[in-house]
């Protein structure tokens, strides 16, 4: 099979999608913002988080990895600082993990934060390079991927632009942290490979939400890699084997809010594979941006608090090269993804 043959059919797009089908142009007709709120569907039991009312602003976050699971880290000059820590010594109710703060907002966390640090007490804080990350969130109800969406990686594969996103999903046990060794011994196949990622997070629930809203339902950002093993990927047309093992979705460290990112349609994104540039790309170069995106899914199904979207890789993945120059990623390759305003670079080490 040829390179990128199994998305023959998914990038040619647009022309056997039967009527009403929701195109993208026709995505940016279904609703004005005033009517939007009116045309949402009551919500199903497991399908009807709304989020905090106000959107929580100026943090950046991740999650650590404590003996009874993740626990909140708030990122300061002094360190990370651990808000259970502070929390439980300054009888405060904060959120306890990101999940927590992203589906019931903050609570006394920015009150926590600033008597932590006027307090100088160095045991509640945590220096980077001495943390334990966990994912970046824990539990999304959904992960959500968009394949084939940068024009210069559509061309370095040779392979014509989708005309609507191409969707596909990952599930809660790819998702691993900074610092992970990603474990690929004994999965069937060799041809393992690095996708450098935004990663959008969800803060409100979003049903059929117009482009120019789109952003508003944002939470916040990470780094992602997309981690694959392309020769189970290419096996059929969908794209769930090969992209879904165990650590196949590592996410963080942090997760910085939207308003601390700005623009996610003008961001710098870089893939180093033991000290070696391979991807090098912004995501100007988007075929669908960030506001197509969920706007286009929010037509399909609810965007849920906490939901995340990896929103493509650019061109310089191992499989968009000459098949010469294809050296797959082995046991030891340390691969590190960088995405401005988005802090502490992503590693993680193939096992």
């Amino acid at each position: 099979m040829k390179r990128r043959e199994f998305i023959t059919v998914a990038a040619a797009g647009g022309a056997a999608f039967p009527a009403g089908f929701p195109t993208l142009a026709a995505a940016q007709t279904q609703a004005s913002p005033s009517s939007t709120s009116a045309m949402q569907p009551d919500p199903l039991p497991l399908s009807g988080r709304n989020g905090p009312g106000a959107p929580v602003k100026g943090l950046v976050v991740a999650n650590l990895r404590g003996k009874n699971g993740p626990k909140l880290a708030v990122k300061t000059d002094q360190g990370l600082l651990d808000v259970s820590a502070a929390a439980h010594a300054l009888k405060l109710s904060v959120p306890k993990t990101t999940d927590e703060l992203i589906n019931a907002g903050e609570g006394h966390l920015r009150e926590c934060v600033t008597k932590a640090q006027a307090g100088h007490h160095a045991d509640w804080f945590v220096a980077e390079d001495k943390a334990q990350f966990a994912p970046a969130v824990w539990n999304p109800q959904k992960i959500v991927c968009i394949g084939l969406n940068y024009r210069r990686h559509a061309r370095e594969v040779g392979m014509a632009e989708p005309k609507v996103p191409i969707l596909f999903n990952k599930f809660n046990n790819s998702l691993t942290y900074h610092g992970a060794t990603v474990p690929t011994q004994g999965l069937p196949g060799n041809h393992f490979d690095y996708e450098t990622e935004l990663v959008i997070v969800m803060g409100r629930r979003c049903v059929n939400v117009s482009e120019e809203q789109a952003l508003d339902y944002v939470f916040g950002y990470c780094h992602g890699n997309d981690f694959s093993e392309r020769s189970s990927q290419m096996i059929t047309s969908q794209w769930v084997a090969g992209k879904t093992s165990d650590g196949f979705a590592p996410l963080g460290p942090y997760l910085v809010t939207a308003d601390l990112v700005g623009d996610p349609n003008a961001l710098k994104l870089e893939t180093h594979v033991n000290g070696e540039l391979r991807q090098s790309s912004n995501t100007s170069d988007f075929i669908f941006n960030c506001n197509q995106i969920i706007s286009y899914c929010s037509k399909l199904f609810p965007l849920e608090p906490g939901d995340i979207i990896y929103t493509g890789t650019p061109e310089g993945v191992i499989l968009g090269m000459p098949k010469e120059k294809q050296v797959w990623l082995k046991a030891g390759d340390k691969v590190v993804s960088t995405i401005d305003k988005l802090g502490t670079p992503l590693e993680i080490t193939v096992g």
